[in-house]
């Protein structure tokens, strides 16, 4: 049974960090592509960030430069590091795994059951 459990939300002012870890049971998270989604109220979910087996990694244009997407082989846990922030970036985040290695493919089959990330001006 998959498991994916994240923490490390909270709320910060403008300009703080984050960081987001997804801890996974169940299925190797080297083994998968694996992504963090948001999903502010009133606005449709979007992938943040999205790291293949492969080390592939895909961010969404309003978050390059500011999220960095990893994770920890020894633990099996994903982590989003979530720098500069800002209001716009306030939002449920959620972690996902597909179950291929490439995240091109195929649709993300496994979700958390997200943590709430607000950030004040």
């Amino acid at each position: 049974q998959v498991q994916l459990v994240e923490s490390g939300g909270g709320s910060v002012q403008t300009g703080g960090s984050l960081r987001l870890s997804c801890a996974a049971s169940g299925l190797t998270t080297s083994s998968v592509c694996m992504a963090f989604f948001r999903q502010a109220p009133g606005k449709a979910r979007e992938a943040v960030a999205q790291l293949g087996s492969s080390g592939f990694t895909a961010y969404a244009d309003s978050v390059k430069g500011q999220f960095t997407i990893s994770r920890d082989n020894a633990k099996n846990t994903l982590y989003l590091q979530m720098n500069s922030l800002k209001p716009e970036d306030t939002a449920m985040y959620y972690c996902a795994a597909k179950t291929t290695k490439y995240c091109t493919v195929g649709a993300y089959a496994y979700w958390g059951q997200g943590t709430q990330v607000t950030v004040s001006s």
